[in-house]
């Protein structure tokens, strides 16, 4: 009898505009058995309004946030202004990674300077990476 794998995490939450590298994404956490539950996002406000929307209901909520920066309408650093007002129980459940192509230090520096942000990490996201998250 085979028995399934057990995964790490309950949800995680993927904001991405490239589809490519959400779908990317999606496929490294599942087949790696990250989590039981992707949310794919392909606009950072769509995924907003869901943490808005469940920030009473830890079940519904992510444990991980991966973020891209560059997005139309909010960009990554705007999503996490906005995720700095949502409420504390949220805040101390979800934990949030930067994930995007960029080699700009200021966009790093931004990054890992704020305190909602546990890491930035550049793209595609990678299984060693997932196990360092997993290690934490």
């Amino acid at each position: 009898m085979i028995t399934p794998a057990t995964t790490k995490f309950q949800t995680v939450m993927i904001i991405d505009d490239n589809g490519i590298d959400l779908y990317i994404a999606s496929r490294i956490i599942t087949q790696n058995n990250f989590a039981k539950k992707v949310l794919l996002y392909t606009a950072a406000e769509e995924a907003m309004k869901y943490l808005q929307d469940n920030q009473e209901h830890i079940p519904e909520l992510p444990q991980i946030i991966f973020v891209d920066i560059y997005m139309p309408l909010m960009s990554g650093f705007e999503f996490m202004e906005a995720f700095d007002k949502l409420s504390v129980i949220l805040k101390n459940h979800c934990r949030v990674y930067i994930i995007s192509s960029t080699i700009d230090d200021e966009d790093i520096l931004r990054s890992s300077s704020n305190y909602n942000v546990v890491a930035f990490h550049v793209k595609p996201l990678t299984k060693e990476f997932l196990d360092r998250i997993i290690q934490e």
